[in-house]
């Protein structure tokens, strides 16, 4: 159970998230300052710096929290390697890749997209890592990494698509599941 003290923090946490999100998305990532976010949302720098340690903390303020989660996600669920990461990645899939418009967001900066590189590897080491302690796993080191990174590729493909021409991402990510199936596993 969480205690109050930790729900209000994740309260104001999201709370200073949509003020920031709808700030970059009105202005830009790039023309938009701590300084902005704190007084739209009505307090001090210093306590914007509490919540997070940099603006674009602010855009993947998430994404520590669900690839635990997620990775926690695979611990349980059955099938093959293949089966458990086409499960686990689906039905996760909105927690991976924001909302349309933070997408968009994080595409039109250089510094959101690298970021968003480096919260997308933290995330596949976790769930390589935890593809590797399944109950009964017979995969190496390099067999997870390697059925990890082509599942966050579908992901990744998927993403780009449904941003390209819209549509179905569930859909898209199954089709990618379905191109990518290893042979014999």
């Amino acid at each position: 159970m969480t205690g109050l003290r930790a729900r209000t923090r994740d309260a104001v946490r999201g709370q200073l998230a949509d003020v920031a999100i709808g700030l970059f998305l009105e202005r830009g990532y790039d023309a938009t300052t701590v300084d902005d976010i704190a007084a739209a949302a009505g307090v001090s720098r210093r306590s914007f710096f509490r919540y997070f340690g940099t603006k674009d903390d602010v855009v993947f303020h998430q994404a520590d929290e669900a690839a635990e989660r997620i990775a926690g996600a695979l611990a349980t669920a059955t099938g093959s390697d293949w089966d458990c990461l086409r499960q686990v990645l689906t039905a996760w899939q909105d927690e991976i890749y924001a909302s349309g418009p933070v997408l968009e967001l994080v595409e039109s900066s250089p510094a959101l997209r690298a970021r968003m590189v480096e919260k997308r590897d933290e995330l596949r080491r976790l769930v390589s890592a935890a593809l590797l302690a399944r109950p009964g796993a017979e995969l190496d080191a390099y067999t997870a990494d390697l059925l990890t990174a082509a599942a966050g590729a579908v992901l990744d493909a998927a993403a780009q698509e449904w941003l390209r021409n819209g549509g179905d991402r569930t859909a898209l990510i199954a089709r990618g599941f379905d191109q990518l199936a290893p042979r014999g596993r």
